[in-house]
């Protein structure tokens, strides 16, 4: 997607969005502690329609993640993760996509193998890959500043140079600067798993998105001392192309370290993901299977496979860009639904305790920037395939009235339920959500 905008600004713009819906799932965290993030805000705000219309926002938005945006997360960082690996075996020309998505596919796998074994064994690789994300972006960025020093500012001079004043076009932009913070909602997602959320979860969003923002913008200074706009949009790896023109022959650590990076993210994408489908499940929205966790590790191994499955087939065909720029508009119709969910539960919930509470004006504000990003690529560019989608998200509706309502029981799925239960080692949790 090339919309002419500075990069710094709407990577601000996009990391006051991004910090000001944290801080809304921060509050909302903290009064529901049930994983499934958005899911399970919307499953309770809903409560305020009819009966058989209550659960209709959390299953559509369950829907939608389950099946496109959740797996098409994963796949997208897993693939990033196969262009940095295979481009130093190919210098000068374009490797070739079949690599790149066997290497891709491969990274799938491998998280996922680490997911299923053990939630400690994922956290151990989160805090490994996390480490080593920054100790890349440190190294970025001093190269950056010693750039500056050189008196290397002439891409950096530009300053709004060809900024576009198209207003519809800002929406475009965003998408993409907003998609390099959609892990700002990970932690919701698993919420039942962390010790004393109502401190831990809004310090951890109070802390990471400010020094995410910190790096993102430091880095991308750094990119400009030697990469002008043009470059940047060119390049299918910025950070191997600075440092081709910084590092010379030390060049291949930005590879290595990119890869490192873009695993653990592709760890945290399978985390977050296999929870909204174990949760989504518990509610009666999925297959009961995958609600199921494994008796002896206590994975959701079923809710597991059935995202990194889902990845893989997303992986083959190679369109997954453009399921990016339809269903974005889809990720933030939900996100803005969440942020209303928050006016809501103030209005039903005026008593319950909120050991941390947002500003009014925040959720409001992200609102209102929802239904902007949602609208206004509609209007500036009403492809077909925005039809399309819209009619995706609705038509899990198909699914909602004989499993949700009528609650019909598929007896094809019972065989194939055993089946998965003696296969997997899987049986139903014994954990109750909380009330």
């Amino acid at each position: 997607m090339k919309v002419n905008l500075v990069l710094g600004l709407y990577k601000v713009y996009s990391a006051n969005c991004g910090y000001g819906g944290a801080l809304s799932y921060a509050e909302l965290g903290t009064i529901i502690t049930k994983s499934g993030a958005e899911y399970a805000y919307l499953l309770e705000a809903g409560k305020v329609l009819p009966r058989s219309l209550a659960p209709i926002p959390a299953f559509l938005c369950s829907w939608v993640s389950v099946l496109v945006l959740k797996p098409c997360l994963f796949a997208v960082i897993s693939l990033g993760f196969g262009i940095y690996v295979v481009e130093p075996f190919y210098p000068g020309c374009e490797p070739p996509s079949g690599m790149i998505k066997l290497v891709s596919i491969l990274c799938i796998c491998t998280v996922a193998a680490v997911n299923c074994h053990s939630v400690s064994l994922a956290t151990r690789v989160q805090n490994f890959f996390t480490m080593a994300k920054l100790m890349a972006i440190a190294l970025i960025v001093c190269g950056g500043f010693f750039k500056l020093s050189q008196g290397n500012t002439e891409y950096l001079n530009e300053g709004f140079e060809d900024t576009s004043t198209d207003v519809s076009a800002f929406a475009l932009a965003f998408y993409d600067g907003l998609w390099a913070y959609d892990g700002w909602n990970n932690l919701n997602y698993a919420t039942e798993e962390l010790k004393n959320p109502y401190v831990n979860l809004p310090r951890a969003i109070m802390i990471g998105i400010p020094l995410v923002t910190l790096c993102y913008f430091a880095t991308n200074v750094a990119y400009l001392t030697v990469m002008s706009k043009e470059m940047l949009l060119e390049s299918t790896a910025v950070a191997a192309t600075w440092g081709d023109l910084v590092l010379g022959a030390a060049a291949f650590i930005i590879p290595v370290s990119v890869a490192l990076s873009t695993f653990g993210a592709a760890n945290g994408a399978c985390f977050a993901g296999g929870r909204l489908v174990y949760a989504a499940a518990r509610e009666g929205h999925l297959p009961e299977v995958l609600s199921y966790i494994h008796v002896k590790k206590s994975t959701p191994l079923p809710s597991l496979l059935f995202t990194t499955l889902i990845a893989i087939l997303m992986m083959i065909p190679g369109d997954i860009f453009t399921l990016i720029d339809v269903f974005s508009f889809a990720a933030w119709l939900f996100y803005g639904s969440t942020m209303g969910a928050v006016l809501v539960l103030r209005y039903t919930w005026p008593d319950v305790p909120r050991p941390y509470r947002v500003p009014t004006f925040i959720p409001v504000l992200v609102l209102l920037i929802s239904a902007y990003l949602v609208v206004a690529p509609i209007i500036q560019n009403p492809r077909v395939e925005f039809l399309y989608a819209t009619i995706f998200i609705f038509s899990g509706l198909i699914f909602y009235v004989p499993c949700v309502v009528w609650k019909v029981k598929f007896r094809f799925l019972e065989p194939l339920t055993t089946f998965l239960q003696c296969a997997l080692e899987v049986a139903p949790s014994k954990f109750a959500p909380p009330e």
